[in-house]
């Protein structure tokens, strides 16, 4: 298994050597720690666990990479391996998170903590990096902005079944097309990613910023007509998963007679506008 492991913070190449051995409960014999720059002659090529190290510059001192071998049992997942390095030496460690963004990083810390950060790669021959933001504060990285990271949230992978279902029942031309029964599946999917993610409490993000709530708040809005022309089977289907998702909606959420959180979203103006029942409802506490 490979890891893919950043730090910030100091520490011996022997002392890393002994904590993964701990980690992966082996002997320190059996664990390889080497700069990846050094003399190839002294490694040991026949370790179970090996773990190669290169200097790094900025905010970051170090890069690993290290590999345990199929023969070592119950190998921890990244983020575990990565809590129990910074825990055991003091030090910050970063882990590449699931998202399609350069900067989306994990950061285990010596207090036992795992939070988002930000991490910014300069395009020198030798990159400069730089933590731009964290979501709680660390104390090693005293230079990165406390914030929470809008485009953590917006990349999250959550599933629509619903959507799926619905465009499956669709001759592939309407989609294609990008007319009004393309636009329907598309507020569809935001509806559904809003409340699959208000249901999982928030999960992979811990919030939801409030622009994005109100986008897919509006989707709704765009379900109300459906078009003549969707075949009965999508019409079936829609129908189906709108009573599904309107009925969670409301069941994860409280009235909201004051108008608040459109008052919130859209300004205090909007609060005499004729709106749908799902803009007179909010979720408690809000998520931002």
């Amino acid at each position: 298994m490979m890891y893919n492991l950043l730090v910030a913070g100091r520490m011996e190449p022997h002392t890393l050597a002994t904590v993964l051995s701990s980690i992966f409960h082996l002997s320190v014999e059996d664990v390889d720690v080497a700069d990846y720059l050094g003399d190839v002659d002294r490694r040991n090529w026949e370790a179970a666990v090996s773990c190669e190290y290169s200097a790094l510059r900025g905010d970051l001192s170090w890069a690993l990479e290290i590999y345990a071998q199929k023969s070592v049992p119950d190998p921890p997942l990244e983020s575990v391996l990565a809590q129990r390095i910074a825990e055991a030496t003091e030090v910050v460690v970063l882990f590449p998170a699931m998202e399609h963004l350069p900067s989306a990083y994990w950061a285990a810390t010596p207090e036992g903590n795992i939070t988002r950060v930000r991490l910014y790669e300069s395009d020198e021959e030798a990159p400069v990096y730089v933590v731009d933001a964290v979501e709680i504060p660390v104390l090693q990285l005293p230079n990165a902005k406390v914030m929470r990271i809008p485009e953590v949230v917006r990349e999250l992978r959550i599933p629509t079944p619903i959507t799926d279902n619905f465009r499956e029942q669709m001759p592939a031309h309407f989609l294609a097309q990008q007319g009004p029964e393309w636009e329907l599946s598309d507020c569809l999917a935001a509806w559904e990613m809003l409340v699959a993610h208000m249901a999982s409490g928030w999960a992979g993000s811990g919030w939801c910023p409030p622009d994005m709530y109100r986008t897919r708040l509006a989707a709704r809005d765009g379900l109300t007509t459906v078009p003549d022309t969707l075949p009965p089977p999508a019409v079936a289907v829609l129908r189906q998963g709108l009573q599904q998702l309107d009925s969670t909606y409301a069941h994860l959420t409280t009235e909201d007679p004051q108008g608040s959180l459109i008052g919130l979203l859209l300004g205090a103006e909007a609060r005499g506008r004729q709106l749908g029942w799902w803009w007179h409802r909010r979720p408690e506490p809000l998520p931002w």
